[in-house]
């Protein structure tokens, strides 16, 4: 190999996302990413930046211009990393905003109600956020084993490793 060669095939070394085998990632920070692309008008990815190498750590990021051409860096969406079920549960506040759920009250009562959509705020926060939580949870135990990173034109499956 001359010497123009050695060059050639160093200037791209570790600017090749193909190279990565697994990624690292902590379920809290898939679980925040997701929920936080939910609930807000930004956008958080699980993202890995160059130079890469067989194992790699994914972290939180949010943004709002996406700077992947400028870094190099790949961008994992969070929902990639749970399982699909998981995705689908996720709670809304309108799914909690109907009739609450009262043990006290005589199933009569309960029956008048069923129509009617609960209006206390206050409730139906609690209600919402309670169910977010038990979300969250089942969330952190859900990461998937292997992932599909893309970027540009690149596809490479990789196997996921929890830490945390």
């Amino acid at each position: 190999m001359d010497e123009d060669e050695t060059a050639d095939s160093s200037a791209g070394e570790g600017e090749d996302p193909t190279a990565i085998r697994s990624l690292a990632v902590s379920p809290e920070d898939v679980v925040d990413a997701f929920v936080y692309t939910r609930e807000n008008p930004g956008t958080a990815v699980l993202r890995v930046t160059p130079p890469f190498h067989g194992r790699m750590r994914a972290r939180l990021h949010v943004y709002r211009t996406d700077d992947t051409r400028a870094t190099g860096a790949v961008h994992c969406a969070p929902a990639d990393f749970l399982a699909d079920e998981l995705v689908d549960s996720y709670p809304t506040l309108e799914e909690h905003a109907g009739r609450p759920e009262a043990e006290t009250e005589s199933e009569s009562e309960i029956e008048d109600e069923r129509d009617e959509p609960d209006s206390d705020p206050d409730r139906i926060h609690e209600a919402y956020t309670a169910a977010l939580e038990a979300w969250r949870e089942r969330a952190r135990e859900s990461i998937v084993e292997s992932v599909v990173l893309e970027a540009g034109e690149c596809r490479t499956d990789v196997d996921v490793k929890r830490v945390g």
